[in-house]
This record gives structure tokens, sequence and C-alpha cells, in this order.
């Protein structure tokens, strides 16, 4: 089997090229893509996507993009996909992102130039002590880097241009996929499942160099609605049952020790007011419900409305109304159903010459939503860290792997077969 070699840093230049271009996702826009400018950097990938002899190529209208590998094998195999997603989050800025090579990284602290107060400090980014010796990109200081999902991006690139290069490596039909708006929790919403016509898939947004995640959370989203009593402030007592103040005193009864994102890690869960907004006579709240059992999830939901109505005792004239909506489910369910997806990951990880490190994800993905319409798909590593901030960064070295793993995933099946 041939192996990837990242010939004149096209890697690292492929990704700062995507990395330039603002894709940031808008929740608020009720549009697909949220932002056009999403569709900028489809544009992009369609271009290199055919410039590299992948003639199918095409971006929809609703920004997604695909394109196929064809089968180079006599084989019978089912049709692999490798996913990625163009938007960046709304959480920090991706305008004029300037990405910087730091060249043999040593170990020191990383002060971004355009604002000394960003530090990659070496005692908070755990990572960054497997990477003396490697090559870090980092963002400026002034907006984020978008390695997240802009290195999956370029790696899935990276390997599609090798197989379309190499014919001798045998793998079967692959499909690529790039969604928008995974950011904002719409990354499969229009996504077209017969024109991307395939069997299973991996997402390639993962974090740390080996980790593969077959688990997410389960999610729900809540909207608690309070509907209060106003009157004029000058004659309220005993009248006014303010809906803001009533709001507020359920957030403050919620725990702050558990079930709470400050307070809980691993396989712990929580309830996580996202935003507030209203007035004395109304007021709502949007939550975030996760854990990775539907049991626990559903626990959850219940307590929240059990602490609702506790604190809505002393308001006799007052009401509310909570409404509690699926968002994704814990993709395990779907995986545990076809463990060779699983494993041929790891061994692909483990022929690239690193350590695979399986993992559960504090979160979902686009595999989330796809395992459960019918395309089992956990996430490989992309090598992104400190994502949705200042301070995110990837190793190039890290990156190749990913590549690495890509190919040696499409090479497995191929072999298996």
């Amino acid at each position: 089997m041939s192996k990837y070699i990242n010939s004149h840093q096209s890697l690292s230049q492929r990704f700062i090229r995507y990395a330039k271009i603002d894709t940031q996702s808008d929740p608020n826009s009720p549009t697909c893509p949220s932002t056009a400018k999403q569709k900028d950097l489809g544009s992009l990938l369609l271009k290199e996507l055919l410039e590299m002899g992948i003639s199918d190529a095409e971006m929809d209208d609703n920004g997604y993009v695909y394109g196929t590998i064809p089968s180079n094998t006599e084989k019978k195999l089912p049709v692999i996909f490798f996913c990625s997603h163009m938007d960046t989050s709304p959480d920090c800025s991706g305008a004029g992102v300037k990405p910087i090579i730091h060249d043999n990284y040593q170990g020191e602290d990383i002060i971004l130039p355009d604002d000394n107060s960003i530090v990659l400090k070496l005692s908070e980014h755990k990572d960054l002590k497997q990477q003396i010796g490697n090559d870090i990109i980092t963002a400026s200081g002034t907006t984020l880097l978008g390695a997240d999902n802009k290195a999956g991006l370029a790696e899935i690139m990276e390997a599609a241009n090798f197989l379309i290069k190499n014919p001798d490596v045998k793998h079967g039909t692959i499909k690529i996929l790039f969604t928008p708006d995974e950011e904002i929790g719409r990354g499969v919403d229009q996504v077209d499942l017969k024109k991307l016509g395939a069997d299973f898939g991996y997402t390639i947004d993962g974090e740390t160099l080996g980790s593969i995640e077959d688990e997410t959370f389960s999610a729900d989203g809540a909207v608690l609605t309070i509907h209060g009593v106003s009157t004029h402030p000058g004659f309220a007592k005993g009248k006014m049952e303010s809906a803001i103040k009533i709001l507020a005193d359920v957030i403050a009864a919620l725990p702050k020790d558990t079930l709470t994102p400050e307070a809980t890690h691993q396989k712990e869960g929580f309830i996580h007011p996202v935003s507030f907004s209203g007035q004395v006579e109304q007021a709502e709240a949007h939550f975030i419900i996760r854990d990775f059992t539907d049991e626990k999830l559903a626990e959850h939901g219940q307590f929240l409305e059990k602490t609702v109505t506790q604190v809505m005792a002393p308001y006799p004239n007052a009401t509310f109304d909570l409404k509690i909506k699926a968002q994704y489910r814990n993709m395990k369910q779907i995986l545990d159903q076809h463990p060779q997806i699983v494993q041929y990951g790891i061994e692909a990880i483990e022929r690239a010459g690193i350590v695979a490190k399986p993992q559960s994800i504090r979160g979902g993905t686009d595999g989330s939503r796809l395992s459960f319409m019918g395309l089992p798909c956990p996430n490989i590593f992309a090598g992104e860290h400190a994502f949705h901030s200042k301070q995110e960064w990837v190793s190039v070295q890290d990156m190749e792997k990913a590549v690495q793993t890509i190919i040696n995933i499409a090479c497995i099946w191929e072999e298996r077969s």
C-alpha cells in the first residue's frame, strides 16, 4: 500500500487557503446555507475537485458539495463516504483569519501577534506536549482559526487527490460530502441521500491525534415560556407576577454543582440555559439538555419541568409552557449494530503508526444524525484543538496522519471484501 507524503507542504497550504475564507454560520438565519459566504468555500472546493479529476463533483443550491472517486477494484464493495463541514462557529469571529505556521515547535508558550493577551500556554493545552518538533498553525489573535472543520476538509481533499493520482492503491467507490451549518445543528437538514448514494461513512471532525469517536451525547432542546401578570408598577402590589423574575428564579433554582456544563465531565449530562429574553408579561428561555442515554435525557427533562412547577407555586396567576424537542441521539445505538465500521477505523489509525483512542464526544457531529438516517458514521480525528476560540490550533503532522488514516480506511475495506 502506498503511503501518503505531504510533498511541498501541499496539505498545510491547502488548509490555509480554506481557513482564510470566512464561513461563519448564523443560527438566526432561516436560509440554507444560513450564510451565503459558505458557498464561497464550497465553490473553491468544487473547482479543486473538478481539477483533480472528480468529474461528477457538484454544489447544490443549499451549499452541499458532493463528489465521487470511482472504484478501481473488481471486488464488490460497500460505498463509503467521508464528510466534513464548511462552516465555522458563530461563537468567535471568522472574518479576516490570518493563519500563522509556527515551525518546529519546541514547547514554548505561543503569543499571538495581533493580540498579545491571547497566549497558547503549554500548561493549559495538554496536547501541545505531544507536538515537540511539529509545525503548529494558529490564527493571529483576533479570530478563530477554522481548523474546526477546515482541517477535515483539507484532509479529505488531500486523500482524494492521492487516490486519484495513485490508481495502484485499490479501493471501492468513495463518496465525498461537505456540509454547511453543522455548527448550528443543521448540517444534514438538506442532504440528498440519493445523490450521496453511500452505505456508511466517517466524519473527519475530531480532536486529538488517534481519536475515533463512536458515541455522542443524546440531545434535546427545550423552550420555556413564562406567562406572567403585568400591571402598572405604581399599583402592582399583590397583582404583578413578573415573568422575568419568575424565569430568573427558575434558572437560579437549577443545580450549580451538578447537572450544569461548568460542573460536569466524562459521561455526566446537563441542563444548560443558552438564551433568555422577555418582558414582565412574558419571558422565554432556551435550554439544551444532554446525556449519553435516552433514559437519563428524559429524566433531565422531567427534572426541569419539576423545577419550574415548584418555582411557579407562589405565583397563582402565572402559567408556563415547556416544549422539549429531540435534536439528535447517541450514534452508538446504531454503530454497535455495525462493529466493522469502527473496527476498520481503529485499524486504519494504527496502520498510520499511531495509537487508536476510542472516545465519546460530549457533543454531536453530522454523523450523529446521519447514523439515524441509515448511514452509520463514526468520527475520526482531524487534529483540531481549542475550537470555537481565538486559541484554536492544529498540527500539520497530525493532519498528515489523518490523511493517511482516510486512505487506510479505503484500503482496508477493499482488502477485507
